[in-house]
């Protein structure tokens, strides 16, 4: 393809397969799910491709069962975040001068790996490791996965094919270069795929990535790295270091060859980052781009006109799926008190049909929180509610972590609209409402708009299309992702575009174009033919 003009057409987005009983996929995945849960993964470090052992070694179980030891990993020190950096650095310069097709097909081979050969593999250690029940890893770590990849690929074409006017006796170009430095991509526990598109989205467009996986996902991570090379990423391309966040981030953030952030978690982390970016400016080639997506308080706002049977579907898939572990999840409710028994009925009689559970049955909706920490701060909130006059629990708060870290789909009733339930980030299956007074809607709107710091995503509810239009607009600045009578959770590649601003990130959307510009620096070349000889104006 060299002397070619190559354009990658949009894709359309993976089918999600059903899993019905007896089907080929759900055989293939309970065989894997079986196969990874007797087999004990040693996790190395790998740097300039090759395996490195530290024997600073951390268990991995299963979060809905202590029991299940999936492995261990070994985690980096100060010597071998330096290495990586070093790897990455060596590999930058053939990688970013790379003919773009070539990685281009990198990429989308692992799509089609990830869709064929390790579809069971990737969706079993992620449900495994992560505590999602198949609906939700097929989601994430099989379709958003190969989605992100292959739409990826459609939107570098469409960018590099960005150019500006020639004009008689000149041709004028746009170059698109990669950062110079290395890209520090940190991952979260939620989403695998998201793990993936940290570091596909900078390589694709020709840098080099040293990833520090979440803690709580290195198993399914470790995975994705396997099969990164299998697919052709070349050594030192992609460098996969699990390891103590402080101590990684001293290494990084001293290095004068950082060129980039490329993070997904906490609010608070992210701005401890550029805190860390902004006293060692004077340290730096070049200034660092800084692209994260943090924390959400995530609202669901009801109208009068809605429908409660609607609202209350949202409200429950919206706010317990994955155990509300996504940033997207519904934390909190604004409902009118005319609507408010019925949407309420309508809650609880789902929370009390579903199983919560092991992974490994199919009927089980709700699974485990993440880890002992995650567990504790959740249940810490629900005996805020428990212990306060302001709020009453009124379906679920039982907590139990004995064999797993189990946390009842809850729902809380707040007499404040300010209680702590309803502002702060609780990353659980805990779902704050207020009840708002119908002839009360804009003192409420004013509310949902400045109760928390966040800005990721929301919904409306209302079948009154231009009172849901009023609402939308009072509520410009509160989700970058907005919502019309459906849940705020599900964006879709190439369809939402996801991303907020406000506390929640520098809204860089990614599963668009938009997030893969931000891994470039655009050289402008203008070609004189003949050049003047000169300097007089006509004038003169």
């Amino acid at each position: 393809m060299k002397n070619a003009i190559f354009p990658f057409s949009i894709p359309e987005n993976e089918p999600i397969l059903s899993y019905l009983e007896g089907s080929k996929e759900r055989i293939d995945l309970e065989k894997e799910l079986d196969r990874l849960s007797s087999e004990n993964l040693d996790i190395p470090l790998i740097i300039g491709g090759k395996e490195v052992r530290t024997n600073d070694i951390v268990e991995i179980s299963a979060p809905h069962d202590h029991s299940l030891c999936l492995g261990h990993y070994h985690r980096a020190g100060k010597k071998e975040v330096q290495m990586a950096i070093d790897a990455a650095l060596r590999a930058h310069e053939d990688w970013d001068n790379l003919d773009w097709t070539v990685r281009a097909s990198i990429l989308l081979k692992i799509a089609e790996l990830l869709s064929t050969k390790y579809r069971a593999t990737i969706n079993a250690a992620t449900m495994l490791a992560q505590s999602k029940n198949i609906f939700q890893a097929e989601i994430d770590s099989a379709c958003e996965t190969i989605d992100f990849l292959r739409y990826n690929v459609a939107f570098a074409s469409k960018i590099y094919g960005i150019q500006p006017k020639s004009f008689k006796g000149e041709i004028n170009s746009v170059e698109y270069r990669a950062l110079e430095g290395f890209v520090f991509s940190v991952s979260p526990f939620n989403f695998t795929s998201i793990a993936s598109n940290l570091n596909m989205s900078p390589i694709l467009m020709g840098n080099t990535t040293v990833w520090k996986p979440s803690s709580s996902a290195v198993y399914s991570n470790f995975i994705l790295m396997k099969i990164f090379m299998e697919a052709g990423v070349p050594s030192g391309v992609i460098n996969f270091i699990p390891g103590r966040g402080s101590m990684v981030g001293d290494v990084i953030f001293s290095s004068p060859y950082l060129a980039g952030i490329h993070f997904t978690g906490s609010s608070k982390t992210f701005n401890h980052f550029w805190e860390l970016i902004g006293s060692n400016m004077n340290n730096y080639k070049a200034y660092p781009r800084i692209i994260g997506e943090t924390g959400g308080k995530d609202f669901i706002f009801v109208h009068k006109t809605a429908d409660a049977e609607e609202v209350a579907n949202a409200a429950f898939a919206g706010s317990y799926e994955f155990q509300g572990q996504k940033c997207s999840a519904s934390s909190r409710m604004y409902v009118p008190k005319s609507l408010w028994a019925d949407v309420f009925k309508g809650i609880d009689r789902r929370i009390k049909e579903i199983k919560m559970g092991d992974v490994k049955d199919p009927q089980n909706f709700i699974n485990a929180v993440i880890d002992e920490a995650a567990f504790d701060k959740i249940e810490s909130y629900i005996n805020k509610a428990r212990n306060s006059k302001d709020a009453k629990i009124i379906c679920g708060g039982k907590c139990d972590k004995s064999k797993g870290y189990f946390i009842e789909p809850t729902l809380i009733e707040c007499k404040d609209p300010k209680f702590v339930t309803m502002k702060e980030e609780i990353f659980g299956p805990v779902l704050s409402v207020y009840v708002y007074d119908d002839d009360k809607i804009d003192e409420t709107l004013e509310l949902c708009d400045n109760t928390t710091p966040y800005g990721l995503t929301g919904a409306v509810f209302g079948k009154d299309r231009l009172a849901v239009q009023s609402m939308m607009e009072k509520l410009k600045y509160t989700a970058g992702n907005f919502y019309i009578n459906d849940k705020p959770t599900g964006a879709v590649v190439g369809m939402q575009p996801f991303g907020g601003a406000r506390a929640s990130g520098t809204n860089d959307k990614a599963g668009g174009e938009y997030n893969l510009m931000r891994w470039v620096l655009p050289r402008t070349i203008k070609e004189t033919f003949v050049p003047s000889t000169t300097y007089r104006y006509k004038y003169m």
